[in-house]
């Protein structure tokens, strides 16, 4: 069991591996020395304050919100650390200390779940352990012995909160809830979560063990971009199926705002003396998701719905470019060269500042040297008045002495 788990578990390892590389951590290699090396390593290169984040489009400053754009005291909430967040764009609409450390209660198991669907095999059978039934506070009361499937185990955890799930998940997927912790570090990283250190996979108080409200709405917008999640947190009520002994339990989403909020579709709450009342949330209105994060909130469910309403009402996605548009025409070469972005721009602002977004072009390169097809020959720059929201690559259509398109050589698109 352990050899097979194991072998999946770093391929997940593997996968990340280039993302570790923009984030300065060294990446994980076969050995399991050498992965305990790089662990350290990467726990070591965690800065000891918070980090700042930078923008989706790779701004080289962070980018302001645009409820700060409205000015101070536009929104205000009950919570105190939020985020608000265009799930397409990667925007965020809204923050109030999005990047302070605080315990995230349950909301790690977005993570747990996370990995537990992209490691494992949804339909294969878990036999649960002395030490995953011995788990307490919330809890689907799992017995030792008890064999149930990985994916009513994930919906467990996700839906009804189980703490002991979520340990249960941990040692089919890694061995121990040890290493599924170190590989859920690794992921957070790979993700842009910066500011964040898991210590154990239910969020059960423990000292270091920290989020933040962006970094929690990255990693639940990544869980968003799989089905399977998706589909499991937008469920009001469910039940899952235990193969031995062979009983159904009902399940209830801890998450209210699904009943009282017409457009809720997910996300997780999360509730510890430390964390205080947390929610990560997501609402889907005319086609257009949003996702929300309040920490220690008095008031998360109403926290969210006056987030998500203000974002709905007063934000817009702005198409700016196709994936594969031309953008521009490079003549600094010999021959003229047109220029394109790789994949689809989408910025998210308020309805107000339409007028205010513009976007420049930065060349790169002189036009020397010979230019080759997909080569980058400079960044499109965007702004929103005197903000820059961010920049994107612009990449060679083809090269510079040839008179043909290459664009069908190449795939676009998210």
């Amino acid at each position: 069991m352990i050899s097979r788990t194991w072998t999946r578990a770093w391929c997940c390892v593997f996968l990340c591996i280039t993302c570790f590389a923009s984030y300065g951590v060294e990446p994980a290699y076969a050995s399991s020395s050498q992965a305990d090396n790089s662990i350290k390593s990467a726990k070591a290169a965690r800065p000891k304050q918070p980090v700042k984040r930078t923008s989706p489009l790779k701004s080289a400053a962070p980018k302001k919100s645009v409820a700060d754009q409205q000015g101070p005291g536009r929104i205000s909430v009950s919570a105190d650390a939020a985020v608000l967040m265009d799930v397409k764009t990667g925007d965020v609409l809204f923050e109030k200390q999005e990047n302070k450390r605080r315990p995230p209660a349950s909301t790690t198991k977005i993570m747990t779940a996370i990995l537990g669907l992209e490691l494992g095999n949804s339909d294969e059978i878990v036999t649960v352990s002395q030490k995953a039934a011995n788990v307490g506070e919330a809890t689907l009361h799992l017995d030792p012995g008890e064999k149930i499937n990985l994916y009513e185990l994930i919906t467990g955890a996700l839906v009804k909160s189980g703490n002991d799930a979520c340990v249960a998940i941990a040692e089919n997927i890694a061995g121990s809830e040890k290493q599924f912790v170190q590989l859920m570090n690794m992921k957070a990283l790979a993700l842009g979560a910066q500011n964040t250190h898991f210590g154990n996979t239910n969020g059960l108080p423990l000292k270091d063990h920290y989020s933040t409200a962006y970094d929690l709405a990255l990693m639940a917008r990544h869980g968003l971009s799989i089905p399977q999640f998706a589909s499991i947190t937008r469920q009001k009520e469910t039940e899952i199926h235990f193969l031995e002994p062979d009983v159904m339990m009902d399940l209830r989403n801890t998450n209210k705002l699904l009943w009282n909020y017409p457009y809720a579709d997910g996300v997780k709450t999360g509730t510890t003396t430390a964390a205080g009342k947390c929610l990560v949330a997501s609402a889907t209105k005319d086609g257009r998701q949003l996702l929300v994060v309040v920490l220690h909130a008095p008031d998360r469910f109403g926290d969210a719905q006056k987030l998500l309403e203000w974002g709905f009402n007063n934000t817009e996605i702005v198409h700016l470019a196709n994936a594969g548009q031309t953008i521009a025409e490079f003549t600094k070469s010999k021959d003229p060269v047109r220029v394109f972005t790789e994949a689809p721009v989408d910025v998210s602002i308020t309805k107000t500042e339409r007028l205010k977004l513009q976007t420049h072009i930065v060349w790169e390169k002189n036009g020397e040297s010979p230019l080759k097809a997909g080569e980058r020959l400079g960044r499109w720059e965007i702004w929103l008045g005197k903000q820059k929201l961010g920049t994107v690559p612009l990449l060679s259509e083809c090269d510079a002495a040839k008179n043909h398109s290459l664009l069908s050589f190449y795939s676009f698109g998210k």
